[in-house]
């Protein structure tokens, strides 16, 4: 599998869209497709095809955007257990342009296994679930347990995952599980080749078809799993349950659950990746005189000194009182904002006060002098 960047490989940005993806495709795939006297290369044909049966596919693209080519890599520790056999340029080349592009060769040869025997009786991971998990701010912040309930499809217990007894060599196919088929055109013979409609791709029928799974060999069911959802999850990330999603056939290994998370605004803490950001708002006396002031933070209050002559905007960092980092060590940090509040109400008392300390002359900073000369 290359190790290029899918999206370098087509020329697109990483927030391209569906359709900006199969275009990009399309024309590289003209290009570079083996018929192609001018500029035909088998292997960046290939390349391209990997790379948009990648990005073109929701799931397959949210791992790779997640975790690289790791995703797809058996033995790495994020491997989602999709393979490159399981992607057919040939297949995909006739999906975008059709029984009339222009190219004669057949495309058996162009799948990634590097062949065109059936492959549809060897193990096959199954199929992945993206579940979206709703947190508090408090969760989110500091981890909990949670209990999904989820639809997953489970090996049929009565056929064991055959879908019936009885199975016989398809007669459609000859066992291949594939139908090549030709077709004329103004550009020569198109060779097309399909999965067998008859088997599904097997290359076997079967007599009698289980009735608990009508023959999928797989029964879809709602099952309960609890998940520990670690400190510092935000909007946005994901979190790969290996093993736990539906069941693989042929023996095959099951599929994973992907956690997506949506965090719940707090209605004081502000939160940008690991730091947590609080208004504090201050009467005048408060922000002129200073004070000593109890504020909450995610951790429990604390008391906090507001220096004398604070201004609106000023910023003072609260160091390691942020959020913990995920499945690290080390946290954020926690900004204090001050706000000073001027009141919009005064009674006769506040009014007198404050006319008293209009007509006290204050010791004016430059940015008052630098005003008043003006005037």
């Amino acid at each position: 599998m290359s190790k290029k960047d899918y999206y370098e490989i087509l020329g697109v940005s990483k927030t391209a869209t569906d359709e900006e993806i199969k275009r990009a495709f399309r024309k590289l795939a003209k290009t570079y497709h083996p018929d192609n006297k001018q500029t035909g290369d088998e292997a960046k044909f290939k390349e391209v095809g990997e790379a948009y049966a990648i990005l073109s596919d929701p799931n397959k693209r949210r791992q790779y955007d997640q975790f690289g080519h790791a995703a797809f890599t058996n033995g790495g520790a994020d491997y989602s257990g999709f393979s490159t056999d399981d992607i057919d340029l040939g297949e995909i080349f006739r999906d975008i342009f059709g029984g009339a592009s222009g190219f004669t060769s057949g495309f058996s040869g162009f799948n990634f296994g590097g062949s065109s025997r059936n492959n549809s009786k060897r193990p096959r991971k199954g199929e992945d679930s993206l579940v979206v998990v709703n947190l508090t701010f408090e969760e989110a912040v500091f981890g909990c347990k949670k209990t999904l309930n989820i639809e997953l499809n489970e090996t049929c217990s009565y056929c064991h995952g055959k879908g019936g007894s009885n199975t016989s060599t398809c007669p459609t196919c000859g066992g291949t599980g594939r139908i090549i088929s030709e077709q004329r055109s103004l550009f020569g013979v198109f060779q097309t080749q399909t999965t067998c409609s008859t088997c599904g791709g097997t290359g076997e029928t079967i007599k009698d078809v289980c009735s608990h799974c009508r023959g999928t060999g797989s029964i879809r069911s709602k099952k309960e799993i609890e998940v520990s959802i670690p400190e510092g999850i935000d909007t946005g990330y994901q979190l790969r349950i290996s093993g736990k999603g539906s069941s693989g056939t042929n023996g095959g290994p099951n599929g994973d659950i992907y956690l997506e998370f949506k965090v719940k605004e707090h209605p004081l803490f502000k939160r940008d990746d690991e730091d947590i950001y609080l208004t504090v708002p201050l009467t005048i006396s408060e922000a002129i005189l200073g004070c000593k002031k109890e504020i909450p933070t995610i951790s429990g209050n604390v008391i906090v000194e507001v220096k004398p002559g604070t201004q609106s905007g000023e910023k003072v960092k609260l160091k390691g009182k942020g959020v913990k980092k995920v499945n690290s060590i080390g946290k954020g940090n926690m900004y204090i904002i001050y706000n000073v509040v001027i009141p919009d109400k005064l009674n006769l008392t506040q009014k007198k006060l404050i006319k008293e300390l209009a007509d006290t002359p204050l010791d004016q900073d430059l940015t008052f002098r630098n005003f008043q000369k003006y005037l």
